[in-house]
């Protein structure tokens, strides 16, 4: 079939969830705006700081912009948390002692977090005394009766749910869900903290994990709310009782998010969150144009494209790990930095298998840009996300399927 064509008959096809994903995006400019309005977000705000920071506007009107938009009581944004796993540690350390157990009631966490949960004598949460249980989702559901007889385990200070699929063959988790667990684990008396891995699902819908019961959520910078300008950073949004604490943590426990300065102004943070939604609907759309192009040639795509996705990723079933590879390698030829580059699988800190990523960023390794990675091992699936346009994405999507086609990776 003609590239152009098909990709034009795909187009066609989605003219509804196209519709759909541009009113989430405009509704949640909409939230933006009035949190900019509501914190008289000022050029002020975009200085340098330098020194302990003190009395640093820029910092602190940040938070309370991030705390408004996640309808939490309390935010830490900083440049200093380098990564999604850089804050997810920071959050966990801070609302877990000794003693403490911590419950995933979503599986496994991401690849990153293994070590950070149980390494041994690398300063993990186990060289704390901190335990780690799970509880796996049933098709994509949360098991209810095995979310039950965990929290009967009165050392369970923490309920952890990671919202997008990670390295997993299911459907990242919508609000909806979100929303009925949290309840469901407040019906089960637990009374400690519901904490939510939040990276990549940002401005997908209307709300947010703390708007719909969880005590904290985290995420990335280099990742939806960054916009694809944010050059670093994370955010850590909740009920203050606990971002208090976490705080202590970031930096220590007598001066909490009273310093921490950034010699190179805040600009770049408050104009990311800006464009977030609208470059948010950009990957949206470019995921579910690749997602149809590909169902069309036979491949086979998660999530399903008769319903929104509930993160910015989709996932790409192939046969081989050459046909993996492959797929990766194209998106890096399509991408706008770094395209003569050869990707090759390698042992990356972090991941517990061979990893191939593709990432020809703007913002090193930036995930809301167009990109994609993959594990080597069986099944062989590939994640690919982002798009700051969608008009690159429609691009790159283009020298893909070439690629795809050229190289006979179709039966």
């Amino acid at each position: 079939m003609e590239i152009e064509k098909l990709i034009e008959e795909s187009e066609r096809s989605l003219a509804e969830p196209f519709a759909r994903a541009e009113k989430i995006a405009y509704r949640n400019t909409c939230k933006v705006m009035e949190a900019f309005h509501k914190n008289k977000i000022a050029l002020r705000h975009f200085v340098q700081t330098t020194g302990y920071g003190y009395g640093d506007e820029g910092r602190d009107t940040l938070n309370a912009l991030f705390a408004d938009l996640f309808g939490a009581e309390k935010a830490l944004v900083s440049p200093h948390l380098v990564s999604g796993t850089h804050a997810l540690t920071v959050g966990l350390f801070g609302v877990l002692k000794a003693g403490d157990t911590l419950f995933s009631i979503s599986g496994d966490p991401y690849d990153t977090l293994t070590e950070v949960i149980g390494g041994a004598g690398n300063g993990s949460l186990a060289d704390y005394g901190i335990k780690f249980k799970k509880c796996e989702l049933i098709d994509g559901n949360f098991d209810r009766e095995g979310i039950a007889a965990g929290l009967a385990d009165t050392s369970v200070k923490v309920v952890f749910i990671q919202r997008s699929r990670g390295y997993e063959w299911r459907d990242a988790l919508s609000e909806q869900k979100i929303a009925e667990t949290c309840a469901f684990v407040r019906e089960c008396g637990f009374a400690g903290c519901i904490f939510v891995d939040n990276c990549y699902g940002e401005f997908v819908e209307e709300t947010e994990p703390t708007q719909n019961g969880a005590d904290i959520c985290v995420g990335s910078l280099n990742k939806n709310p960054g916009g694809g300008i944010a050059p670093t950073g994370g955010y850590i949004v909740g009920k203050k009782e606990y971002i208090d604490r976490i705080a202590g943590r970031l930096t220590a426990p007598s001066v909490g998010a009273e310093v921490g300065s950034y010699a190179f102004g805040y600009q770049y943070f408050y104009e990311g969150v800006f464009l977030a939604p609208h470059v948010v609907c950009q990957a949206i759309k470019g995921g579910l144009l690749i997602g149809a192009c590909l169902k069309k040639l036979g491949y086979t795509t998660s999530p399903s494209l008769e319903v929104l996705p509930y993160d910015i990723t989709r996932a790409i079933r192939f046969e081989t790990k050459e046909q993996l590879i492959g797929f990766i390698q194209a998106v890096q030829e399509a991408s706008p930095v770094d395209s003569f580059v050869t990707l090759e699988p390698w042992d990356m800190p972090g991941y517990l298998d061979r990893v191939i990523m593709a990432a020809g960023t703007f913002v090193q390794g930036a995930s809301i840009e167009l990109s994609a990675d993959a594990p080597i091992k069986e099944p062989y699936i590939a994640y690919f996300q982002g798009g700051l346009t969608y008009e690159h994405c429609k691009y790159a999507l283009a020298k893909i399927l070439k690629k795809l086609m050229n190289d006979l990776y179709l039966a």
